[in-house]
């Protein structure tokens, strides 16, 4: 079995995979005052919970945008399962083509989202991830990665909201029933979220332009990519284990 390992800045995703199958995954919040033990008790648990024994584990790989994090998580790894893991880097076989970003400019699970979204659906292919930031990352048809926009996520732009606006209490990110709205509430969510509809939207719609790829396919992951998809018809897959899946297919090109 393979343990994959997001490593994000609001979450940790874990993914278990038998070939290519996804078998479960599970996730625990970013602290970087996670202890080695914290983290390796915690994985192991929860393996132990799913039936699944420590030797199962033939391979662990892991992306990481949280650096701080690494040496505990690392060390936990080796710890516990007695596995050396690999780390995502630039410098790996990834099967895309990375030379027109600069080295530092496009994190590891950016990366992972590129691999897994052109391995699966081919390129040109536009990439959208609403996570704790809303990332927009393109491949030509060559696997060539073009350009890689960012954008405030939709639940750090509604904090900031609340936290401003002394009269506005929390609501729940979801669409209302209409652009005529009711109440206070149905108000922010109708901005919120049918103003990050109409981002990505415009954003699709210019890269398609800028890639001259009209029918470019459009790969959604995240949180709230369904959210979105009930007031836009602008995906064209939506793929909540993208990075997981990535993350899978990287390892099998770096046996």
């Amino acid at each position: 079995m393979l343990l994959v390992v997001d490593v994000g800045n609001t979450n940790i995703v874990f993914g278990l995979y038998e070939g290519a199958e996804l078998l479960r995954s599970w996730r625990m919040g970013t602290r970087q005052n996670h202890t080695s033990d914290e983290m390796g008790i915690f994985v192991h648990s929860w393996l132990s919970l799913q039936g699944v024994s420590s030797k199962d584990l033939q391979s662990i790989i892991i992306s990481s945008v949280v650096p701080d994090i690494m040496y505990s998580l690392t060390n936990a790894i080796r710890k516990y399962f007695d596995i050396v893991p690999k780390i995502v880097s630039k410098d790996m076989e990834l099967g895309i083509d990375l030379t027109s970003m600069g080295r530092r400019e496009l994190g590891a699970d950016r990366i992972v989202n590129c691999v897994a979204a052109y391995k699966s659906f081919g390129g040109p292919v536009i990439i959208i991830d609403y996570g704790t930031a809303t990332t927009y990352d393109a491949v030509d048809a060559t696997g060539r990665v073009i350009t890689a926009i960012t954008a405030p996520g939709i639940k750090i732009s509604a904090d900031a909201l609340f936290g401003r606006a002394a009269l506005l209490g929390k609501v729940e990110l979801t669409l209302p029933p209409s652009f005529v709205v009711k109440n206070t509430t149905e108000s922010v969510q109708a901005g919120i979220l049918y103003g990050a509809i109409g981002e990505t939207e415009y954003i699709v719609r210019r890269l398609r332009e800028t890639m001259d790829a009209p029918n470019a396919k459009v790969v959604a992951t995240g949180g709230l990519a369904h959210t979105i998809a009930h007031g836009s018809d602008v995906f064209d897959h939506i793929v909540p284990s993208l990075t997981l899946d990535g993350l899978r297919l990287i390892y099998e090109m770096n046996k």
